[in-house]
């Protein structure tokens, strides 16, 4: 019953990884006011510099949520080295990147001071993660690398936590600004202390075992 369990949520936390990782196509789709650029000035759209970054920030996070989420697969390390390996390279380099684009729009972000500091505080969490989790593989820190990985893709995980935090609370507050006040905090923070929760239970179970 508990694998069952255990291959339902993986299942589950595999497709909303990938689902919203494919998510930024829509915006090379579609009309330029989808979504949260409905509510950004004609000026700001029309930025060449804000528009670098916006788009930077959403296909490399984009692919860093699409790829970043196989890493944590016990028998893909297991099985082939080389291929985690590979992959975590790309989502290192993806989510550097990502995570500066995203640093400069959270600038510019719908909501007022509220949310720009909330969203440059995520940019700056999931760099200084992502960062922390490079150097500590190359020094050969393996453990500490987890753990800093977990930190680093809970923050790169705030897309799919926004994307079902905004309709629930827009719903409850009657309206899209509160809501997106809200989730500019709530769609990465808790992310955090659930990555603190799983980094806890495996050392527990280590210690269980030893």
């Amino acid at each position: 019953m508990n694998k069952v369990i255990h291959k339902s949520k993986w299942f589950v936390f595999g497709i909303l990884s990938s689902l919203i990782g494919l998510y930024p196509i829509i915006y090379f789709l579609i009309d330029r006011h989808f979504g949260l650029l409905s509510s950004k000035s004609e000026v700001l759209l029309n930025d060449q510099l804000w528009n670098i970054n916006f788009y930077g920030h959403i296909t490399l996070g984009g692919i860093a949520l699409l790829v970043g989420w196989t890493q944590f697969s016990p028998k893909l390390r297991k099985r082939n080295i080389k291929l985690h390996r590979n992959i975590g390279r790309i989502y290192i380099v993806t989510a550097l990147i990502s995570s500066i684009c995203g640093i400069y729009i959270a600038q510019f972000a719908t909501g007022g001071i509220s949310n720009i500091i909330g969203f440059t505080l995520s940019g700056v969490v999931w760099l200084l993660t992502t960062v922390l989790a490079y150097n500590s593989v190359i020094k050969g820190n393996i453990q500490l690398h987890q753990k800093f990985m977990i930190y680093s893709y809970a923050v790169c995980f705030s897309a799919v936590t926004l994307r079902i935090c905004l309709p629930l609370l827009t719903s409850v507050a009657g309206n899209f600004s509160t809501a997106y006040l809200i989730v500019g905090w709530l769609s990465w923070v808790p992310n955090l202390f659930v990555a603190y929760y799983l980094i806890n239970r495996n050392k527990q179970k280590l210690v269980k075992s030893i």
